[in-house]
Formats: structure tokens, C-alpha cells, sequence
């Protein structure tokens, strides 16, 4: 049964693709994606995340089909055997485990979870965000903080810049050198704050120069900020670079390492910053996210424990969030029965009252009166109605609307409020043996 249709979701990520084909999924920005996925027919809400080692779509569609029609938007450039495509439940679990940080290159590292945050602002700011993907991603920011906060998940490399200054620290000695940092972001920032644990001098180089400034500011040792049309001449003197842009293409041109000799370069922006082909100049050594893999599995080794931990939280709330949906389902049909209580009451009072002479005074105690039998007849029923949606007992939802609809039965206009939204296919067959054959042919048709 779905409520406003269910959540559909695909992504390509570091598990099965290469950087190639991390790039080949990129799109110009998570707002502009959530704008071009809530233009397509059919989708109601839509979420998009993308960080340097993953692209990820969400959409809330009334069926699957729909929802990977849209979503091709990330995948049409894409090999097939490297995308995954997911159901309701299987876009809900993986949010949760990707806001916990176990589906990071980096086990357990934290800027996902900030990463997350953006993407649900960036969603919401345009409209993509309702009732479902609202639960859903609130739910696996809550995970994701859970398990920071209670579990060693995020204990040691934390972050791909931490990585990445550990794998250039294997190859050389970084002690006097002079690192040349691109991009002012929170990638950035990290990186530059590992590096200024180890070099002499951190070159920032940014678009947007005060925002170079900025970081260069916050770390200790020796800093300056420089533009990024300033980056060719930073080459020179930087023995060690580190590039996390958000630029849609390349930041440098192969020709920029020419004569700069020994340089290491890390380039973990997606898309990436530094042509492949800067990689054959003699003298420079290009790592990307593929090679960070060799760091990042002594980190995930280290952290094994504490991610059993993660996982079982992860069980947990997921269990409460399909619960959650559960009762909100009933919640539909319950406020279809206080509805038809509602209207009973009203024609009753409006009888009772319509010969008496009632002050003012008298009139509020019986109305109050009659709210309070309400409120106790249905108290029970509602309690039962909820631990039915949880445990999928459609017949007790089904007698609850005999009972209680006015509108459901012979002679009815229409299906009811709570089973209009129904797709056909997803009324249970004891439940459609009792609609009307009209209200069925409706839905049908619908």
C-alpha cells in the first residue's frame, strides 16, 4: 500500500565504478538535478547527492518504472553493471547506512553526513522535498549522528584529505616542503589542515580569493591565499598538491606540471580537476580516489568493530522508520473516522439543540460533553488501527472503514478517503472483496 506513491532510488558509486564513470554520472549540481527530476511526469518528490566518490538520485513516484525513467538522468552516460538501482526500502536502508558513513571510501568518515545535510537543503529549497523523502532523510541524519556520537566509527582518517596527505607522506618526506591546496570547501579546508601538520607552507588557491583567506587563516603554519588563475605559478614552488573544487571541468591544463618536477598531485574532486594525461609528464605522480583505496583499508580494518555497532543502529532505526511509515498510513484512515464522527456528532447536536432552549452556557457543556464520548469511543480503535498498519492486518483497517466511513459501502459516490490514493494492484484481495465493484472499476480506471 503507498502513501503518495514510494520512494524509488539509483546511484553509481566508488563500489563499482571507477572514476571515469563517477565522472561520466556527475551532474551540474544537486539543485539543478532536484529542479530537472521534479520536471519529469509522475514525480512527486525528488533528492539528489552527489560527493566525489558517489552520484545519487531519489524520487517519490506512484511506480517503479516511472521512478527509472527519471532517474536515467544519472545514468544514461553510464555502463549498466555499475549502477544500482533500488526499491523503497532499499533507497531508505542505504540513506541510513550512507549517513552513518559505512558506504564511505572512508569508513565512518564525517563529511557524508554534512554532505547529506546539504543535499536535503538543497532538495528542499526547490521544492523536491515532501512527506516521504522528509521522514526518510531525517531519519538517516539522526543514524548518522547516532553513530558518531556512540560508537568509534569515526576514530582515526577521518576524511579522503586526511588519506590523501597520509598516501603523499608514504612516497616522500613532506617536512619543509610547500603544499599547494585547491579549493576553499570543506574538502579543502580538511586537506589543509592535515598538511599544515606536516609542510613548511600551504598555498590556498581559491575562485573566490577572501574565501582562500579564510582557510588560510585557520591553519597552523605559514599560509597564503592566491587566486585560481594563480595556480600555474603556485605549481612552481609546491612540491605536494591537493585539488577538491566544485568546478563541472578541469581546473588545471596538463601543461601546468611542465618543468615543475617532482609533484605529487591528489586530485579528489568529482569531476575531476587534473587531466589524466598530466599523469605521463615526466616527474609527476597523480593519484585519484582509486588509489586512496590501499589507505582507506587500513582505516576500515581498524574500525570493524565499531561498524558492527553501526550496522545493528542502523537495524534498529530502520525497523522504527518503517513503523513510522506504517502508523502514518493508519493515521489516514483514523482521520477518515474522527471525520465521519465529527459529522455524526454535528447533525446530532444540531437536532438535539434545535427545539431547546439552550443558554450559551448550556450549549458549551453538551457540546463538551459530546466531544469527550468522541474522543473515549475512538480512543481504543484509533490505538488498534496503528498496531494493525505495523503488523499489516488490512482487515482491521477494513472493518475500521465499514464502520466508520459513511462513504464506503453499496450506493457510495466514490472509494474513500483513505483508499482513493490506492493503486488497483495494491488493495489487498481480502479488502477488495468488499469494495463495491463501481469503486473498484474507478480505481481501475484511475
Amino acid at each position: 500500500m503507498r502513501e503518495q506513491g514510494s520512494i524509488v532510488g539509483v546511484r553509481v558509486s566508488h563500489e563499482c565504478a571507477s572514476v571515469d564513470e563517477l565522472e561520466a554520472a556527475a551532474v551540474e549540481s544537486q539543485r539543478h538535478a532536484v529542479e530537472t527530476l521534479l520536471s519529469r511526469p509522475g514525480v512527486e518528490e525528488a533528492l539528489a547527492l552527489q560527493t566525489c566518490n558517489r552520484t545519487e538520485g531519489y524520487v517519490v513516484v506512484s511506480d517503479d518504472e516511472t521512478g527509472r525513467d527519471a532517474l536515467s538522468l544519472f545514468t544514461h552516460g553510464v555502463p549498466e553493471d555499475v549502477v544500482v538501482e533500488m526499491d523503497h526500502e532499499e533507497s531508505l536502508r542505504h540513506l541510513l547506512r550512507v549517513a552513518a558513513g559505512l558506504e564511505s571510501i572512508v569508513l565512518g568518515e564525517d563529511q557524508i553526513l554534512g554532505q547529506l545535510r546539504d543535499a536535503y537543503e538543497d532538495a528542499r529549497g526547490v521544492g523536491g522535498i515532501g512527506r516521504l523523502l522528509e521522514d526518510g532523510v531525517t531519519k538517516a541524519i539522526h543514524v548518522g549522528e547516532r553513530a558518531r556520537n556512540e560508537t568509534g566509527i569515526n576514530e582515526g582518517v577521518v576524511s579522503l584529505a586526511s588519506a590523501a596527505v597520509r598516501l603523499v607522506d608514504r612516497e616522500c618526506s613532506l617536512t619543509g616542503e610547500t603544499a599547494l591546496v585547491v579549493g576553499a570547501g570543506e574538502m579543502g579546508q580538511l586537506a589543509a589542515k592535515a598538511l599544515s601538520e606536516h609542510v613548511e607552507r600551504v598555498i590556498v588557491a581559491n575562485r573566490t580569493v577572501p574565501h582562500a583567506e579564510h582557510v588560510a587563516e585557520t591553519i597552523d603554519a605559514e599560509a597564503s591565499a592566491v587566486a585560481l588563475d594563480a595556480v600555474s605559478a603556485a605549481v612552481e614552488s609546491a612540491r605536494i598538491v591537493v585539488t577538491a573544487t566544485g568546478s563541472s571541468g578541469h581546473v588545471f591544463d596538463a601543461a601546468t606540471f611542465d618543468g615543475a618536477g617532482e609533484t605529487y598531485v591528489v586530485d579528489i574532486a568529482q569531476p575531476r580537476d587534473v587531466p589524466a594525461e598530466a599523469a605521463d609528464i615526466a616527474g609527476v605522480t597523480v593519484y585519484d580516489l582509486d588509489a586512496l583505496e590501499s589507505v582507506t583499508d587500513e582505516t576500515r580494518a581498524k574500525r570493524r568493530r565499531a561498524a558492527a555497532e553501526v550496522e545493528r543502529l542502523v537495524d534498529e532505526e530502520f525497523g522504527h522508520l518503517l513503523t513510522q511509515y506504517k502508523r502514518k498510513r493508519a493515521d489516514r484512515v483514523i482521520s477518515a473516522m474522527y471525520e465521519s464522527a465529527e459529522q455524526v456528532k454535528a447533525a446530532e447536536l444540531n437536532t438535539a439543540m434545535a427545539g431547546a432552549d439552550f443558554d450559551e452556557d448550556q450549549r458549551e457543556i453538551v457540546e463538551s460533553m459530546a466531544d469527550a464520548i468522541v474522543s473515549q469511543l475512538l480512543a481504543a480503535p484509533t490505538r488498534s488501527l496503528r498496531d494493525a498498519a505495523e503488523d499489516d492486518d488490512w482487515s482491521t483497517i477494513q472493518t475500521a472503514l465499514e464502520l466508520f466511513d459513511p462513504d464506503f459501502g453499496p450506493g457510495s459516490g466514490g472509494p474513500p478517503a483513505f483508499v482513493e490514493d490506492m493503486a488497483i494492484e495494491d488493495i489487498p484481495e481480502g479488502m477488495r472483496e468488499e469494495i463495491p465493484p463501481a469503486v473498484l472499476d474507478q480505481l481501475a480506471d484511475d
